[in-house]
């Protein structure tokens, strides 16, 4: 690489890097405090919340990888345009095509590595996360009874437990209902355990110390006794195997797969169809409009001259994440046959596309062009009225000592 490459290569890759890992601890960050509500809601173990945002991450990177690339190259043109270094560069003929292999070099090994992300590893970790879902719902990974409340195992067990000492092996204050065809059984007792068997779908709920009511159809009044121990046998709940991967949920199925369905699947559910052209065209749309995020990075990272304003930064994320936003409106649409999916995210892809390429032309090929340079003109205004309806402290001490010497002056005539 000749040494402006390796330069460049540096500049952009600290932000890039930067941005990327930020984006994707925020999303993390956002999402862990919702996933903890889940999970102790769900009486869950913790654990589980880490595994549920490791099956999260690929998402978080499908989406931060673009703003990752975008911001990277921004910012590190900026800092040329503001060091004049970007002049220097123009000035020995270096043009911004020129300037523009290094970033193409981190665009498309970036866009290779999304295409992977959201054609293979996002669709199986969300399949991994949702059959975590079901997990934690049906009690498969060791759901707690939570302590002073009413808990239904099963259609059939009502249990109460006032007290839970030595990590749920000493229970105490315990009231328990177990309904069955044969008998209705309800019982007190102060103290219990629960005992495995060799029946894997059956447990013993050793109880001590209480009370019993059994009642049966043959009873002509319930029956009630005391005891000191007492062996109640639960039936664990059957707990079903969770769906195939695709089965409910388009987002899971590989890429090759969502083409097959949506176009080579004969016989195949029409809402389907749609759902899965709507969705192969997303991914598509996404990732290839990577490749001019160099461009438009470039075209909003030159800010005007004796300026050193950020709002290209603030341009490129609205942009983004406004394109980001109609590409899921149609998506949505064009999987509900409100409209044709092709139409609903390659028009607009196409009118982006445009933009970017007019106003890179504008900055790399227009002498003093300013894409922006409207923008930038109003902003420069709203920002000198906000000043002045802002307090000026230095104002007020230059004020103050005018007084005073004014005073001083007064006094001395």
């Amino acid at each position: 690489m000749a040494l402006i490459d390796r330069y460049l290569a540096r500049a952009i890759f600290i932000p890039l890097l930067g941005t990327l890992l930020l984006a994707a601890m925020l999303l993390v960050l956002d999402k862990m405090l919702r996933l903890f509500d889940f999970v102790v809601s769900a009486g869950g173990p913790v654990s589980v919340v880490w595994q549920m945002l490791a099956n999260m991450l690929p998402e978080y990177f499908a989406l931060g990888i673009p703003i990752g690339l975008l911001l990277g190259i921004l910012l590190a043109f900026r800092g040329l345009a503001l060091s004049s270094e970007l002049d220097a560069l123009r000035g020995i003929g270096v043009s911004y095509g020129r300037m523009l292999r290094v970033p193409y070099f981190y665009a498309i090994a970036l866009l290779l590595l999304n295409l992977f992300i959201v054609s293979y590893v996002e669709p199986y970790a969300r399949y991994n996360y949702e059959g975590l879902r079901f997990d934690l719902r049906s009690g498969t990974l060791g759901a707690s009874i939570k302590v002073a409340e009413f808990n239904r195992l099963g259609d059939d067990l009502t249990l109460r437990i006032d007290k839970s000492e030595e990590e749920g092996s000493d229970l105490s204050g315990i009231f328990v209902a177990l309904k069955s065809d044969e008998m209705d059984i309800a019982a007190t007792a102060a103290r219990g355990e629960f005992l495995a068997t060799d029946d894997p779908d059956t447990i013993i709920f050793r109880l001590r110390d209480g009370r019993l009511i059994q009642d049966e159809a043959s009873f002509a009044t319930p029956r009630t006794l005391a005891f000191d121990s007492y062996d109640l046998p639960i039936r664990l709940p059957e707990v079903g195997a969770f769906r195939s991967r695709g089965l409910d949920e388009i987002r899971e199925l590989y890429l090759p797969e969502l083409a097959q369905l949506a176009y080579f699947t004969a016989g195949a559910d029409p809402e389907q169809q749609l759902a899965a052209r709507a969705n192969l065209h997303f991914r598509l749309v996404e990732v290839i409009m990577m490749l001019m995020l160099p461009l438009l990075a470039i075209a909003l990272a030159v800010p005007p001259k004796r300026s050193s304003s950020s709002l290209g930064i603030f341009v490129a994320i609205v942009m983004v994440v406004t394109y980001h936003k109609i590409n899921q409106y149609a998506q949505g649409a064009g999987a509900q046959g409100r409209l044709n999916p092709e139409l609903a995210l390659y028009v607009p892809f196409v009118v982006f596309v445009v933009l970017i390429g007019w106003m890179y032309h504008v900055i790399a090929h227009r002498p003093g062009g300013q894409p922006i340079g409207a923008l930038e003109a109003a902003f420069a205004k709203v920002a000198k009225g906000v000043k002045k309806l802002l307090p000026n402290p230095r104002a007020r001490a230059l004020a103050r000592r005018q007084a005073a010497r004014d005073a001083r002056e007064a006094a001395a005539s």
